[in-house]
């Protein structure tokens, strides 16, 4: 196969060659999988049913953990059919709709991230401005932009990504397509624009993390000013979990893409995507859940009613 036109197929790294372990893997991926799907569904029901958390912060949690639903959806189920049924292939179209699905889900995520940092900097140093500045028509404008300006984004890092020659074969060094691992396989003359576009997005992200390291400086300094101890514990508890889910992203995507590229697989290699593919996913809503009394509260009113309305009336 020596170049983009005749590859029909790739082929993916398995996490073993031994059955009993490739069925330990499809179990421990469902696992991780449904306590990911049952977390940021709960949190999109309890937000989109319960009109408390009709808020500008909770609107782009829902945002949040939609995105993180369809992140995980795209790398885990391929990766469990693989070794539920000891394969390893994964059609050129396939990989290409991956590649761009990863792309799209991740920048929309980091940028929903962003823009919560900016909704909590107007919450906690301007909030008599909160409520023109942070309306519903601003909020869903933001989140649209977020949507669609990412679209862009990855059909571009696509585009590029596929318009490069093969000449390394067609066995991709991790679980899923991954592009810093299809690079190692195109032509050493043939992949300058995508390692320009990566460079690009680098410092697209590296932005975005500055305005959020800004955004929370300002932030932290004004909590330190609120007399109230009440009043400071309220604000770090609405900024602290989001902080968390900002960094365990940033880091272990950074990480990823990053470090250099081992020109054998490697361990490494599969932690790592593993960490920023599937941990950042499934711990967000365990993370908000945590220390957010409205979100706790909004379940137990959704899926108990009756408990809730015995207590109201005792009250």
């Amino acid at each position: 196969m020596s170049n983009q036109t005749t590859m029909t197929k790739f082929l993916l790294l398995g996490f073993s060659d031994v059955r009993e372990l490739q069925i330990l893997h499809f179990v421990v991926f469902l696992v991780l999988y449904l306590i990911s799907l049952l977390g940021n569904l709960l949190i999109i029901t309890a937000i989109a049913l319960d009109r408390h958390l009709h808020t500008p912060m909770y609107f782009f949690l829902m945002n949040l953990s939609i995105l993180d639903l369809g992140f995980i959806s795209v790398v885990i189920p391929k990766s469990m059919a693989n070794s539920l049924l000891n394969r390893r292939s994964i059609s050129y179209s396939g990989c290409a709709a991956q590649v761009f699905l990863v792309f799209f889900f991740a920048s929309a995520d980091f940028a929903i991230l962003t823009v919560m940092a900016y909704d909590r900097y107007i919450a906690i140093c301007q909030p008599l401005h909160y409520e023109r500045v942070m309306n519903r028509r601003a909020c869903v404008q933001m989140a649209a932009s977020a949507w669609i300006s990412v679209i862009l984004y990855s059909a571009v890092h696509t585009g590029n990504t596929f318009a490069i020659s093969f000449c390394g074969g067609n066995v991709v060094d991790q679980f899923f397509c991954e592009v810093p691992q299809l690079l190692k396989l195109a032509c050493s003359d043939s992949d300058l624009s995508e390692v320009g576009f990566l460079i690009f997005s680098v410092c697209l992200a590296s932005s975005c993390f500055v305005f959020i390291i800004v955004s929370y400086v300002q932030i932290f300094t004004t909590v330190l000013r609120i007399p109230s101890e009440q009043g400071r514990h309220k604000a770090i508890s609405t900024c602290l979990p989001h902080l968390i889910v900002v960094s365990l992203f940033i880091c272990t995507g950074t990480f990823a893409y990053l470090k250099p590229t081992s020109s054998s697989p490697s361990v490494l290699n599969l932690l790592v995507a593993v960490l920023y593919s599937v941990l950042p996913p499934m711990m967000n809503p365990i993370i908000y859940s945590m220390r957010n009394k409205e979100l706790k509260g909004a379940l137990s009113r959704i899926f108990f009613p009756k408990k809730n309305k015995f207590l109201t009336v005792n009250s």
